[in-house]
């Protein structure tokens, strides 16, 4: 590329720590997992992503045991003394805990820490669904917690379907101080002409709450695939609704190594984006991640 990337969105994991990698295959909306059910460490995912001209990197919590949350933060400390990676750590806390602030000060006192990944997606597809249930969003306690995120200027990794937009919108005005950032670009997952006009619409809804930003990555994730065509519909439309200084690049790795490889990738991203202004392409693989995590 003709500038460094920062990758906002990967996770590194032991098999051993992962309860949802143990015993038997359950239900993914990525599909099948057996490719991936092993260790990824950090060098692995160095050694994939070295030679595209990836500099930083920001993990993502990927859904240790809740009971384990200190225990990955520790993890991905350890990775960042032995090797300088990651650059940035998303925790979980359980947001729904009336003393999540005990957890939460004990995640921010790794020097990575940088915000919380509590997956909220709901819907009426239980493959779909993570959350437990679809009103989180507005329960009283999950609210009262994000007051620790808002007074430590830490982000909010948001992910949500179309459906839960409303509720989105509500969440991110009650919290100014809080950078939400949109999931796999709001996870479009019907390619019909009528699943694709919802999903532009729950775009254009999110569009004027100034403190959401849009994370393009798992754009695999619902069709299995890697495709440039379909990664460009998605980045031309949120673009059409986004400035690109609210938009960054992810790469959901390892999931998506289940039907690619890393170079495929990131150089189906890069053919997306060829036609784009060159400030356009900066910010989306690199400056919008940079201000967000607040990256050296």
């Amino acid at each position: 590329m003709e500038f460094p990337v920062i990758d906002s969105h990967h996770h590194v994991w032991m098999k051993k720590d992962l309860d949802w990698l143990n015993g038997e295959l359950q239900p993914r909306i990525f599909g099948d997992y057996t490719a991936i059910k092993k260790d990824y460490s950090i060098d692995e995912y160095i050694d994939d992503v070295i030679p595209y001209d990836v500099v930083k990197s920001v993990y993502i919590q990927c859904n240790w045991p809740e009971d384990k949350c200190e225990e990955e933060a520790l993890y991905i400390d350890e990775c960042f003394n032995a090797s300088g990676w990651p650059s940035a750590f998303i925790g979980f806390c359980d947001l729904l805990n009336p003393k999540a602030n005990n957890m939460l000060e004990k995640l921010l006192a790794y020097p990575l820490t940088r915000g919380i990944r509590m997956q909220l997606h709901w819907h009426k597809n239980k493959d779909y669904s993570f959350a437990s249930r679809d009103n989180i969003m507005e329960d009283k306690i999950f609210n009262k917690n994000l007051e620790f995120l808002a007074k430590n200027q830490l982000v909010f990794e948001l992910q949500i379907f179309e459906n839960q937009v409303d509720q989105a919108i509500a969440l991110a005005n009650r919290f100014p101080e809080i950078n939400f950032i949109l999931q796999h670009a709001g996870m479009p997952h019907d390619d019909t002409k009528d699943g694709i006009e919802k999903w532009l619409n729950f775009m254009k809804k999110l569009a004027p709450i100034s403190n959401i930003y849009i994370k393009l990555s798992g754009l695999g994730t619902f069709i299995h695939k890697n495709d440039t065509s379909h990664i460009k519909f998605i980045v031309e439309s949120v673009l059409s609704i986004f400035s690109s200084n609210r938009c960054l690049f992810g790469s959901n790795f390892p999931i998506e190594k289940i039907w690619c490889n890393y170079g495929e990738l990131i150089n189906s991203y890069k053919d997306a984006t060829k036609d784009l202004k060159l400030i356009d392409k900066k910010n989306i693989f690199y400056n919008t991640a940079k201000k967000l995590y607040r990256l050296g």
